[in-house]
């Protein structure tokens, strides 16, 4: 079994006009942290999660999976 967790961390952020260094200010932590978890590099905290996910203003199930998101665009 995988441990991997997929996000749309940064779909999110580009739509919302936001740039790394301005979401980890809102976040309390580190602009490369941000890109660590993009990319998938890291895996938030719950906590550092659900701080995410209210920062966007969406459930948690947006923003994180245990699975991939299907890519944007495709049937």
């Amino acid at each position: 079994m995988s441990e991997d967790v997929h996000n749309r961390i940064a779909v999110l952020r580009v739509e919302r006009g936001i740039s790394r260094r301005q979401l980890a200010e809102a976040l309390g932590v580190h602009y490369q942290t941000v890109g660590y978890l993009e990319r998938g590099e890291y895996s938030p905290s719950l906590y550092l999660a659900l701080k995410i996910a209210e920062y966007f203003e969406v459930p948690v199930e947006v923003v994180f999976s245990t699975s991939p998101f299907p890519r944007i665009g495709t049937t």
